[in-house]
């Protein structure tokens, strides 16, 4: 059992899903988010109302801390000066924080927007390079690129999660991308209790049929999704507005995020989802 983990983005639907897990695995979970604690705390958790921007509560947070398992950002495009302070300063914060503490491991969660402008019929692996499609996902591009510095030259290893959609499935591109919360709980328990990862990428994504990414090259993880989307397609595809190959927003990885305009988010329920940190 680790001494403690920092969960950020803990009031988020995401953060919310792991707490009762983390909390198994630490003596000490401390969660993190800019608002108040969402329901009750778990018996060895400690809620820190903070804003990730500010470096200070988020050195004292990580005192003592084995790992941080980081979700706290805004989790969509917006305008470059909040893009800049919670997802770019906050993540440095998160490391420069870790490095300081001598913390062994940052659970990052990155985001298929790091990669969103390849073609979906592309099957790209966790190797690919970065081709981000929006601020949000320049900013994933950033925290993946000082993941992988921290781990050369401090030796803080990193699993970077890029996460498609966790969120219900409502559109034919979610079929594909989905990340059901199990299967989001069991993807986090394989980034911390693997014994050694060095820097490591993996997709966060479902047991999907129509899944459209390559997770073999982080297979030492163990990350073996159970939940499969293809349940929904029957009525999703009943209800689909016929295809249009002509328009990026269905043809690129990035869904809606390939064609909005930089600094202006998108309806994540319409899309299936982003990764809804906060």
């Amino acid at each position: 059992m680790l001494n403690k983990i920092v969960l950020t983005g803990a009031a988020g639907a995401l953060g919310h899903a792991l707490r009762e897990q983390l909390s198994k695995m630490a003596k000490e979970l401390v969660s993190t988010d800019i608002a108040e604690a969402q329901g009750d705390l778990m018996p060895n958790e400690t809620w820190v109302t903070a804003d990730l921007g500010d470096f200070d509560p988020v050195l004292n947070m990580m005192e003592g801390a084995s790992m941080v398992v980081h979700f706290g950002a805004i989790a969509n495009e917006s305008d470059f000066d909040s893009i800049l302070h919670s997802n770019f300063r906050g993540t440095y914060n998160i490391w420069e924080a870790a490095r300081r503490h001598g913390v062994q491991r940052v659970v990052y969660a990155s985001s298929i927007h790091a990669v969103g402008m390849y073609p979906k019929n592309e099957y790209i692996g966790v190797d690919t390079p970065h081709r981000p499609d929006t601020f949000y996902g320049l900013a994933k591009c950033f925290g993946e690129n000082l993941g992988r510095m921290m781990w050369e030259k401090n030796g803080i290893e990193a699993v970077c999660l890029r996460i498609l959609s966790a969120a219900p499935v409502r559109s034919t591109r979610a079929l594909g991308t989905w990340l059901s919360m199990p299967d989001l709980v069991h993807l986090v328990t394989r980034a911390i209790d693997t014994p050694t990862t060095e820097f490591t990428i993996i997709y966060g994504v479902s047991n999907n049929d129509r899944c459209p990414v390559d997770n073999s090259g982080a297979s030492f993880l163990g990350y073996k999704p159970q939940d499969n989307a293809e349940q929904f397609a029957e009525e999703i595809f009943a209800e689909a507005t016929p295809a249009d190959p002509s328009d990026p927003a269905q043809t690129r990885h990035a869904g809606p995020f390939a064609t909005i305009p930089f600094g202006q988010g998108v309806d994540l329920s319409k899309m299936g989802g982003s990764q809804s940190e906060d």
